[in-house]
């Protein structure tokens, strides 16, 4: 008897340990949860200030989801005194060495991409990390200002107009993917003839 009670303290001591670590895990998660949320607007704000035209908006209080092939997309629409400058669309392509996310930024009154920018990745450091470089004349720097309907948007391996980063060609084919998905989202908003749905209005 006295073996049977002593495995059945053991059980329940290792039983009321499993659920105080529970509530000590849920405790942590609720406590940091906001932090990392904050912190992760926080860096997507900065991202879309460097893809669009200036804007007195928030636009991350001022989303539309777009649907495109089955997927949606995610759109921060940037404005100046009411009227849209910039579309900021948010996609996330694989690359080597898994998603990257990142940020394409279009010029409303031409719809040439105005910047882009990269939120997080996993690629090759030395290598396919490139891809997130804001140094002058870095891979990036090709695609400001681009007019991407008069441009073959994949890399020069592929037939397209897009120079790849050396010994890089998969992260450099997978951002470019990311431009060019980004631009049909794009397309697809503006061309739906609805100018209070590209502006985040109630259509009346």
């Amino acid at each position: 008897m006295a073996a049977k009670s002593t495995f059945t303290n053991m059980v329940l001591s290792l039983g009321s340990i499993c659920l105080v670590c529970s509530a000590l895990l849920g405790i942590a998660n609720n406590v940091t949860a906001e932090p990392i949320a904050q912190a992760t607007l926080a860096k997507i704000n900065d991202k879309i200030s460097y893809v669009v035209p200036s804007y007195d908006n928030n636009p991350s209080d001022n989303v539309t989801m777009v649907e495109v092939d089955g997927t949606e997309y995610k759109v921060y629409l940037a404005s100046m005194s009411d009227k849209v400058v910039g579309y900021a669309i948010e996609v996330a392509p694989t690359g080597f060495g898994g998603p990257i996310s990142m940020i394409v930024g279009f010029d409303a009154e031409n719809g040439n991409i105005y910047n882009t920018a990269v939120i997080s990745h996993s690629e090759t450091p030395g290598l396919g990390d490139k891809i997130a470089s804001n140094e002058q004349g870095s891979f990036r720097d090709q695609f400001i200002e681009m007019n991407p309907a008069s441009n073959k948007l994949s890399v020069r391996k592929d037939g397209g107009d897009i120079d790849a980063i050396t010994a890089a060609t998969i992260s450099s084919r997978a951002f470019t993917v990311g431009v060019s998905t980004a631009y049909k989202v794009y397309l697809t908003l503006v061309g739906s003839g609805d100018a209070d749905v590209v502006s985040g209005a109630s259509k009346k």
